[in-house]
């Protein structure tokens, strides 16, 4: 989950300002968290609480109502309505992290995962994203290779991996679909070689950078079991007492007790 919420950060400076390069400082006086942290913290709040999901994203929207959400969360979060409004946006894919850390089976994750996703995104493309990335962590921090995770994904949910960043990045442009963010993020952790370089990829396509290295960090994070200390005290030195808190007792229960 950490993993998902540094890459937040680390990409946060270029969403708008986009760089084509692997090549760009991690922090800045920019570097903030998002709507996708406090998206992923809500999540991880409902789980240690076991409130709705939609209950936790209001609540912490009106917490931090200027973290930059979509137009059409900002809405929702803002009504009383508590129905879904059929978003095929990344917004369900960035903060399901915290699911793919809590559950004991792949089964278990992708369920919750649809859960999760629905409470907003409840278009099929919406929940396929967010079903995929949680799978992904939770096959990751359980050791399977990438080899298997490609095959996994292009099996279960039908996107294509057999493409090369170098490819891509020339381009690739701001897209904040499920569709059209989702695998680029995942082929940004397949061909990393660790969890800075997952997230320096993510960024390098010049994409919707903070979603796409939180989705590529998430997964990183898991497969990888480690984030180089300096580039975690530098994240979380911009978390404040109430994220942090989660934080700390999401990882207590769910991350330190049987996930490698």
């Amino acid at each position: 989950m950490l993993g998902a919420i540094i890459g937040d950060i680390i990409g946060s400076p270029y969403e708008g300002n986009p760089v084509k390069t692997k090549d760009f400082p991690l922090f800045s006086q920019r570097s903030r968290f998002t709507d996708d942290t406090v998206c992923t913290v809500a999540i991880a709040d409902s789980l240690l609480t076991g409130i709705d999901y939609a209950v936790k994203l209001k609540e912490y929207y009106h917490r931090y109502p200027h973290a930059g959400y979509g137009g059409m969360f900002m809405t929702w979060a803002s009504s009383r309505a508590m129905g879904p409004y059929k978003s095929w946006g990344n917004g369900s894919a960035m903060r399901v992290s915290p699911v793919g850390f809590a559950f004991d089976t792949v089964e278990e994750t992708v369920a919750e995962a649809k859960k999760s996703a629905e409470v907003t995104h409840n278009h099929p493309e919406g929940i396929k994203g967010a079903q995929a990335a949680a799978a992904l962590i939770f096959l990751a921090r359980k050791g399977y290779d990438k080899k298997y995770l490609k095959e996994f994904t292009e099996s279960e949910f039908g996107y294509n991996l057999n493409r090369k960043l170098d490819t891509i990045r020339p381009a690739y442009r701001f897209d904040v679909s499920c569709r059209g963010s989702v695998p680029e993020a995942i082929l940004s952790f397949l061909e990393s070689r660790d969890y800075e370089d997952a997230v320096r990829n993510a960024v390098s396509l010049g994409g919707d950078s903070d979603t796409m290295a939180c989705i590529a960090g998430g997964i990183a994070q898991a497969y990888y079991h480690d984030i180089p200390e300096k580039i975690l005290n530098e994240g979380i030195k911009r978390l404040d007492v109430t994220l942090l808190k989660i934080l700390y007792a999401f990882n207590k229960q769910f991350i330190t007790r049987g996930a490698p």
